[in-house]
């Protein structure tokens, strides 16, 4: 009997990854290329979408000839695809060219828009509709700003010229058609991060539409999470696309938290810490984001809690890339261990604002506490210690939220690797941090979706026997001394929000 595979397609901010699993949900080939990022003006990031599809091309094929033996594709019983969630792409129907570059989620250009939403209508308009505050982070936004600032695309839009989409609404479209018929849709999970799709009813608003002066036409059918879409027809023309889901969402439902209460953080270029509220759709009063964790065909969808940080990952790219202090990511951990706490330095690494729970666009980076003491390895431990007490703040915002304490954290992501990372996070929160055999689990719940859909797995309960665990980091820190050191963290976030522009030309 021939051995079949599920293939995840995971488009991140930073690379497009392809891999295969088989019915153990263990991993049996990967291939990855990163794509160019672009920073025009200070605040704005932006990518080129065709090369990301150009990119998925790629890494399919470099995936399938890598199993070893080569898997054709017949064998490839579904697909499912994970992105990066927020990034605003608008393209021609017609012939299928991007109209510019893809606005990439951490882009803050929109800033001036967030301030004057806050004031009117305010928030409770929107979260009363999306379970979304104001903020740059979101897609609707920046297609306001677009219309606004690209003379006739608006009316373009609504004369049926222009389709919208996230990363996966563009690679679908390609994937099964492109200009020749493909398939325009987006996933409930995807379409709740737009300010767009009302978070009750999983459609697209009409007041909100009205508001941001969208036109319909050029939305995205809202699917589910996990049914058959349609088949691919370039790339590999007859499998069946069975799936697609937010990133982060994605990763949930890779670390197999599908009970109330269940939580994961994700731990990549940004965090984002995701909390299963079951059918439940809870409004945070802490700053938290309400978004669909996932919908199974036509069941009941499932809601989370969300904590979104903008800057983890970044944060030591930048001190490799920008300060020039270590030659690849990994070495950090090396060189923070040089030195036994952070000499009294914090570092916010506010470079696109404060996400949750403070959501303040006008925050900036900051150092605090530098003297003639501080070396290398103490700005190391203060890269990586920010991240632990980002994601401090967000678990207390959540336990304020859901009334039940975080008991156990599961976690992912590249930066798990780093073992004095992993320990600061178990410390700060006071509970175990766990990561799982399968570290991939953004692609892996894809594929999951992908897999249940496609009936290559029966049910939850088989996905849930998949899952093993590691490595598990125990809290050791004395509360005392903790807390002491998280007073001194949410002094330097005070001097990060009380950052004023310098005088001179914009």
């Amino acid at each position: 009997m021939v051995e079949r595979y599920v293939m995840s397609i995971d488009q991140g901010t930073n690379s497009t990854r392809c891999i295969l699993f088989d019915r153990g949900g263990r991993l049996v080939s990967v291939a990855q290329r990163e794509h160019q990022q672009h920073f025009p003006r200070p605040g704005w990031v932006e990518h080129d979408a065709v090369e990301i599809w150009q990119n998925l091309r790629r890494v399919v094929t470099e995936a399938l000839s890598g199993a070893g033996p080569a898997v054709d594709t017949g064998q490839v019983a579904a697909i499912g695809l994970a992105n990066q969630r927020e990034t605003t792409v608008l393209w021609d129907p017609r012939t299928g060219t991007p109209l510019g570059r893809a606005l990439v989620w951490q882009d803050i250009r929109t800033a001036p828009l967030v301030e004057e939403l806050r004031q009117r209508p305010g928030e409770e308009f929107f979260l009363d509709r999306c379970g979304l505050p104001p903020s740059t982070y979101f897609s609707a936004l920046r297609i306001r700003w677009l219309f606004d600032h690209v003379k006739g695309l608006e009316q373009r839009a609504r004369d049926g010229g222009v389709l919208f989409g996230t990363m996966e609404s563009w690679l679908i479209w390609n994937l099964t058609g492109g200009a020749d018929g493909g398939l325009h849709m987006t996933d409930a999970t995807n379409a709740s991060r737009t300010m767009l799709m009302n978070i009750h009813t999983l459609t697209w608003d009409e007041e909100l539409l009205a508001f941001f002066g969208v036109p319909r036409p050029m939305l995205p059918e809202i699917r589910s999470n996990a049914e058959t879409y349609g088949e691919a027809r370039a790339v590999l023309p007859g499998v069946p696309i069975t799936a697609a889901l937010g990133d982060q969402q994605a990763a949930l439902f890779g670390q197999t938290c599908f009970s109330p209460g269940e939580a994961k953080c994700t731990y990549g270029t940004g965090s984002f810490l995701l909390l299963n509220t079951g059918t439940d759709v809870v409004r945070s009063r802490h700053g938290l984001l309400t978004t669909v964790a996932y919908k199974i065909g036509d069941r009941d969808p499932v809601y989370a809690l969300e904590g979104s940080i903008a800057v983890t990952g970044a944060l030591v790219q930048w001190f490799r890339d920008r300060l020039g202090l270590i030659n690849s990511a990994p070495e950090i951990e090396t060189l923070a261990r040089t030195v036994e706490d952070n000499g009294g330095c914090y570092i916010v690494p506010a470079f696109s604002g404060l996400f949750a729970p403070r959501w303040r666009s006008d925050a900036r980076g900051v150092i605090v506490g530098l003297t003639s003491y501080i070396t290398s390895g103490h700005l190391a431990r203060a890269v990586l210690e920010a991240t632990g007490w980002q994601t401090r703040e967000v678990v207390d915002a959540m336990n304020a939220d859901s009334s039940v304490a975080l008991k156990e954290l599961k976690v992912d992501g590249g930066m798990t690797a780093d073992n004095l990372l992993m320990q600061f996070v178990a410390d700060v929160l006071g509970v175990p941090v766990v990561r799982p055999m399968v570290s991939e689990t953004v692609s892996l719940g894809a594929g999951y979706a992908a897999g249940l859909a496609a009936g290559y797995w029966p049910d939850l309960e088989v996905l849930r026997r998949n899952w093993h665990p590691a490595a598990r980091w125990l809290p050791a820190m004395d509360p005392a001394h903790r807390d002491a050191e998280y007073d001194n963290w949410l002094r330097a976030v005070e001097r990060s929000l009380g950052w004023i522009k310098p005088p001179g030309p914009s």
